[in-house]
């Protein structure tokens, strides 16, 4: 949510404030950002070196909410104004293929390195005041903290919780969002709650808004499908229902009513109101294995898969999964897409990003596709998923698109239908992501 700024207003005097200026945080500079690129992920915090807030971060106020985009490039990880597109600064050397995830605070990102996620400040935040509130931007960096994982999986952030979930051994670590930020700011991370799969697998976990559990089911022979466990701490939660029908399980959205969704390669699952139903493909192998929720919409935009055996499908029908009626309707949108083309405007209409280039924009109760938006010039999807492709990521009525083979980030007015600003990036983009700031 943002918050408006009484223009008049004084900086913060509160005791909240000061104690957050006095707060230590770790070290910044070029020379500690190319340390910690090296460093041991799960370094303990209290042996890093530390310096004020202010003096490490050089926080300056600003008159609104600053968000930034954040994205990876082959050898580190860069921030951009998300409303100018410029550079921010605080650029971070971090070799190797790493993935983007918002923390879910509105300022911090979590980066997947393969043995840790690593906590990448974004620079940008707003307090709040009394009835009002107070926005901050300082230069992004990349913090010495980090959550130890064995194989860095997926990131979910879902009713001010964040769940991360490690492939290699099964451990569930969750946090509440909100805490991370002053967490961070006394350079350490926050408190979590741990609890460990009874095998490993490639698998994602959510907990819902009554803090019940939601956690995928596999092993290395293959993932099977998801159980609900009780409200508790850690290995104490008991398991409440389990559904095994879902062979391939692989992502996660959420839709409005707080409808939970998983994909399968025959479907999809539905958990709603602690009972979970089966939404089954019209094809044998009907895998939607990547997903896009909206809270506006009980509808679940997917992806469609049909042909098992291909090296790289390339898909041109998407999946609209109605979460009310358990119901699918497919669509053919005349042109293919990839994982990363999926995403949700501010009113809940479905977006893919089609490789004609162009940006469709879709009813997702009717599919009608509503208007069809040129962005970027056509492309092939590489059958190498780590390689940089068009990419869209959407925060507020803006919906950002990168353009790997012309250096390039467009931004798109939802609102209006048209690229409002392009500018050419100082790198090859690859993944990415925003704060709200």
């Amino acid at each position: 949510m943002t918050h408006h700024p009484t223009p008049t207003s004084p900086r913060p005097t509160t005791r909240t404030r000061r104690r957050r200026s006095a707060r230590p945080l770790a070290a910044v500079g070029l020379s500690a950002l190319l340390l910690t690129a090296c460093a041991a992920p799960g370094a303990s915090p209290a042996e890093a070196p530390t310096e004020s807030h202010a003096a490490a971060s050089k926080e300056k106020e600003a008159g609104a909410p600053s968000p930034r985009l954040v994205y990876t490039y082959d050898g580190g990880i860069a921030v951009v104004d998300a409303k100018t597109l410029e550079p921010v600064g605080g650029e971070a050397e971090l070799d190797g293929f790493n993935r983007l995830n918002p923390a879910g605070d509105g300022r911090h990102v979590l980066v997947s390195t393969g043995d840790a996620f690593r906590v990448f400040d974004a620079g940008a935040w707003t307090e709040p005041h009394g009835d009002h509130s107070h926005h901050y931007v300082a230069e992004p960096r990349l913090t010495d903290l980090s959550f130890e994982a064995s194989k860095a999986g997926h990131v979910v952030r879902h009713a001010d919780k964040t769940v991360l979930f490690s492939d290699g051994s099964g451990k569930v670590e969750t946090f509440e969002s909100s805490a991370l930020g002053d967490a961070v700011e006394a350079g350490k991370l926050p408190v979590t709650d741990v609890y460990t799969t009874a095998e490993t697998h490639h698998g994602v976990a959510v907990e819902l808004e009554d803090g019940k559990l939601l956690v995928t089911l596999g092993n290395d022979e293959g993932r099977t499908g998801i159980a609900v466990l009780e409200a508790g701490k850690g290995q104490d939660r008991k398991e409440l229902v389990r559904n095994e029908d879902c062979p391939g399980v692989h992502g996660e959205a959420v839709a409005a009513g707080e409808a939970v969704v998983v994909g399968c390669e025959n479907g999809m699952l539905i958990h709603k109101d602690g009972a979970i139903t089966k939404v089954a493909s019209p094809d044998a192998y009907g895998r939607m294995g990547n997903q896009a929720g909206s809270e506006k919409s009980p509808v679940i935009l997917g992806d469609y898969k049909v042909d098992k055996a291909a090296e790289l499908e390339r898909p041109t029908r998407i999946s609209l999964v109605n979460t009310e009626t358990a119901t699918l309707r497919l669509v053919d949108i005349g042109t293919s897409y990839s994982f990363r083309s999926l995403g949700r405007g501010p009113a809940g209409e479905a977006l893919v990003l089609g490789t004609d280039g162009g940006l469709r924009v879709i009813d997702p109760l009717s599919g009608e596709v509503t208007s069809t938006i040129p962005v970027v010039a056509a492309w092939e999807e590489s059958t190498t998923w780590q390689d940089p492709r068009p990419t869209l990521f959407v925060q507020g009525s803006t919906a950002f698109v990168t353009e790997p083979a012309t250096q390039t980030i467009h931004a798109v007015d939802l609102q209006t239908g048209k690229v409002k600003k392009s500018v050419q990036l100082e790198h090859v983009p690859n993944e990415l992501t925003g704060v709200e700031g």
